[in-house]
């Protein structure tokens, strides 16, 4: 009986607890970063945290993670007020699509100063760098349109086609034959007879060509200037990681199983020598049986 009270008690202090372990972590809201810098080898890491006096730093994430390779701890958290009032010099580049390569045409797109808002809330008046603008194809595309051609051939004795070329070649391009347009000829020898009907065929011939055009082009410049801020109650948190490479685990190697059941013993190896050890043991007892008994009989013959 008393156990059957400890684990209602049990159970009744854990349903107390955990609405208010839920209750706790709700109150707590992550906290993303302002900024995120890396150093070139990749051994740390800068999350940069701008926190209102509302934002909880507990928000702030602290777990380990791993990435490109390398594994990041936290070091230190910094807590630093922002000044009041916060400038830098800031480049900003622009890309931007262009119909004409021209020059002219080009600046037309850029206008000498532009305002920006940088991503951690920096603003200012940024002004066109003109030698760093450059323009490149953006791509190129193909047409195709038909292209045409006549022929005449004159002073034919008949209609008929073999005498007319089925394909020619026309500026570098191969035309085929499309239609003939037949005219009569009438003419007469310089006797003043009739010489008949002579035609002249007016050939069509028909093709294409392929042409190849730039699509547009891609203009690139840098603005710069100076662009600032106003701090309005802020609280600047910098958590630091440090990194560390991942070795990457090598497979291990199997190694032969030492524990292996004996291999069964051949007792042939210990039978055969103890059956030549027995038998020359047996020739050697029976010759000295043999010549015990032989000297026996030698001094029992002296003996008589």
């Amino acid at each position: 009986m008393k156990r059957v009270f400890a684990l209602c008690a049990m159970a009744l202090t854990l349903a107390m607890a955990l609405p208010v372990q839920a209750a706790a972590a709700e109150t707590v809201a992550v906290c993303y970063p302002t900024s995120i810098t890396r150093s070139e080898d990749g051994g740390e890491i800068r999350k940069i945290y701008d926190l209102s006096p509302t934002d909880d730093p507990a928000g702030i994430p602290r777990s380990d993670f791993e990435q490109d390779g390398f594994r990041y701890t936290l070091t230190d958290l910094l807590k630093q007020e922002l000044p009041e009032y916060e400038e830098r010099q800031h480049t900003e580049t622009v890309s931007l699509e262009s119909k004409s390569k021209d020059m002219a045409s080009v600046l037309a797109l850029l206008p000498q100063e532009r305002e920006f808002i940088t991503d951690d809330g920096l603003t200012g008046t940024l002004t066109l760098q003109l030698d760093t603008v450059q323009v490149e194809v953006a791509g190129y595309g193909s047409s195709t349109k038909e292209v045409q051609a006549t022929r005449s051939y004159p002073n034919l004795a008949g209609q008929d086609t073999q005498y007319i070329p089925k394909t020619i070649e026309d500026n570098g391009r191969t035309l085929t034959l499309q239609s003939i347009d037949w005219q009569t000829d009438n003419t007469a020898s310089t006797d003043g007879y009739a010489l008949g009907d002579r035609f002249t065929a007016v050939a069509t011939y028909t093709g294409s060509a392929t042409s190849s055009y730039v699509k547009g082009y891609t203009v690139t410049a840098d603005y710069t200037g100076t662009v600032s801020r106003i701090a309005l109650n802020k609280t600047r948190y910098v958590a630091i990681f440090e990194g560390t490479a991942i070795v990457p685990v090598e497979p291990a190697v199997e190694l032969p199983d030492v524990l292996e059941a004996p291999k069964q013993f051949n007792w042939a190896y210990v039978l055969v020598p103890l059956g030549v050890v027995a038998a020359a043991g047996g020739g050697v007892g029976i010759a000295l049986f043999l010549k015990r008994r032989r000297e026996s009989d030698e001094s029992g013959g002296d003996a008589e």
